[in-house]
């Protein structure tokens, strides 16, 4: 499923989300902050929403004064519309997002080469795919990170100088319309901020990877796609199948959803021909012709020619500074990984530099980011650029090769992603077995079912809370002495009963009313299972009477952490 990045880092919004008014030189608070985050694209409004919802005081600066008008990704999976609706996005979701049913590659002959079927319910208790319209989605973050105790939006300064020192970072801003500096009587104003750490979420020409040493890494995977979106003006009009690859060495083409009431086109440039001529707005009318779109039936939102690339940086952190979205990474479009791969980077990220600012962990655990991120990071690439070598083929007789190899797959029932590995953590804040390796289920990723937690009723996040969870199929505070009680209370870790009995009612009890999390514990062998903030699992207990064991793993990794953590 394809997405769209952009090299800016500027974000996006809706007509319905507040008014983002250029902030005045005088604007900007106190200037001191525990997290500065730059870029207030998704992934930089998701790390500032969830470090403002711990109780952090972060300051997200972006040089745009207001948000990105226009589409960009338009695909995300399960596990992140998990995390969005845990930022307070849970009702919104709808309205700008529908389930991707369908996903069908076909060859220039029409040939199905492969079609996919996607849960409408996944993993993570959200529809497996989801299609969505990206300037409604930075709307309604932008919307909540402004309603968020402790954040503070800055729109309309750009990043200009920052510089380190054992306490912190100073970084320099200095007023900009986005494109242009911002000159008053002749002087660009500009403005120091300070926080103990920066978080650059500002996309792939990142301010603040350049003022890091680390080394980029290209795949070498480049193709220029002219990408379309387009209104049809038939509100009802049906495309079959709703979302379609097709793998023509002609013309590999793209015909997906763009969200509710919008169509996305993209078409593969072949060699020779000239980006300027072919993204013109007459070619894209000329292309879209073959499906029975032209001025009269559909708007033209936008045309414009991307290069996609498959490429990341080594390190992440560098001593105050991190990375995280486009500015660590960027991949082709055809897993729809993109925007997911940055929003799990703020996921990873947000609750380890918590626990850090709280003095619960040390400076080391940061590390964990790059290491556990980098995991993931590298196996969305592979299966973009994998999925991308398939679709971009301009070779007829390559491309014939492929058409017969995948059509006998798909009839002798065989999968083309079977080989791809499972995407799972193996190193990083896991429980670890005698041989040093983490200890299964230790890096799986937590499923999400429907429970009734005292009174309320819907998916876990929605009504038990988020955050760390401890979850037994006995009580797991009958076998915690008082002090690991207050330990679990002060990092925020739920002691939580899940039960299949519709009558409880206790203070722990989670009664899982559609067998998520019972049947979970039976299938990996596990009495309780410790969840982190992200929703991967820590490590697991057998047996009650093994959970103090578990707890005590995870304190022993957070006080190692800090036992080796520079001070500061």
């Amino acid at each position: 499923m394809n997405e769209n990045h952009t090299d800016t880092g500027a974000g996006g919004a809706t007509v319905t989300a507040p008014e983002c008014v250029h902030a005045a030189a005088d604007d900007i608070g106190e200037g001191t902050y525990d997290v500065l985050v730059i870029g207030a694209g998704p992934v930089g409004l998701t790390t500032a929403i969830q470090l403002g919802a711990r109780g952090r005081r972060v300051g997200l600066v972006d040089r745009w004064p207001h948000p990105y008008p226009l589409p960009r990704a338009v695909v995300f999976d399960h596990e992140i519309a998990r995390i969005l609706a845990s930022l307070g996005l849970a009702d919104a979701l709808p309205a700008f997002s529908e389930p991707a049913a369908d996903y069908e590659w076909r060859n220039g002959d029409g040939e199905t080469l492969l079609r996919l079927a996607f849960e409408d319910t996944g993993h993570s208790g959200w529809p497996a795919m989801n299609i969505f319209t990206q300037p409604q989605l930075e709307g309604a973050l932008e919307a909540q990170a402004r309603r968020t105790p402790g954040v503070e939006v800055l729109r309309g300064w750009e990043a200009t100088d920052l510089a380190e020192d054992a306490s912190g970072v100073a970084l320099t801003v200095a007023e900009s319309a986005g494109d242009e500096p911002v000159l008053r009587s002749g002087v660009r104003t500009h403005r120091t901020l300070r926080a103990r750490y920066v978080v650059g979420c500002d996309g792939a020409n990142s301010f603040v990877r350049s003022r890091m040493t680390t080394t980029m890494t290209d795949r070498g995977f480049q193709h220029d796609w002219l990408v379309l979106d387009v209104l049809p003006h038939e509100a009802d009009r049906v495309f079959t199948p709703r979302n379609l690859q097709v793998c023509d060495p002609l013309r590999p083409t793209t015909a997906v959803s763009g969200g509710p009431g919008r169509r996305r086109w993209e078409f593969m440039l072949l060699p020779g021909e000239s980006s300027t001529e072919f993204g013109s707005a007459e070619n894209a009318w000329r292309l879209l012709a073959a499906w029975d779109l032209h001025p009269g039936n559909a708007t033209l939102e936008r045309h414009t020619v991307y290069t996609f690339r498959a490429r990341w940086a080594e390190n992440w952190r560098e001593g105050r500074l991190f990375l995280a979205g486009d500015a660590a990474h960027q991949m082709p479009p055809f897993a729809g990984q993109g925007m997911c791969s940055g929003i799990r980077d703020a996921a990873n990220l947000t609750w380890k530099l918590d626990l850090v600012l709280r003095s619960e962990a040390g400076e080391t655990l940061l590390d964990t980011y790059t290491t556990e991120r980098s995991q993931h990071l590298r196996h969305a690439i592979e299966l973009s650029v994998f999925l991308g070598g398939i679709i971009c083929e301009p070779d007829r007789t390559a491309a014939a090769l492929r058409d017969a190899r995948m059509l006998a797959d798909r009839k002798a029932g065989r999968d083309p992603l079977a080989d791809m590995p499972p995407q799972i953590l193996t190193t990083g804040l896991l429980q670890q077995g005698t041989d040093g390796t983490p200890q299964a289920p230790a890096g799986q990723l937590g499923g999400q079912g429907r429970v009734r937690f005292r009174g309320r009723t819907g998916l876990f996040d929605q009504s038990v809370g988020t955050g760390f969870a401890l979850l037994g199929a006995e009580d797991p505070r009958a076998v915690l002495d008082d002090e690991t009680l207050g330990w679990c209370e002060r990092l925020g870790i739920r002691l939580l009963r899940v039960t299949s009995d519709p009558a409880a009612n206790g203070p722990a009890d989670v009664v899982d009313l559609d067998g998520t999390y019972r049947s979970h514990l039976e299938r990996c062998g596990q009495g309780a299972l410790l969840l982190r903030p992200d929703h991967y699992i820590f490590g697991g207990a057998p047996r009650t009477e093994q959970v103090p064991g578990l707890v005590a793993a995870l304190r022993q990794e957070l006080a190692a952490s800090a036992a080796v953590s520079p001070a500061g």
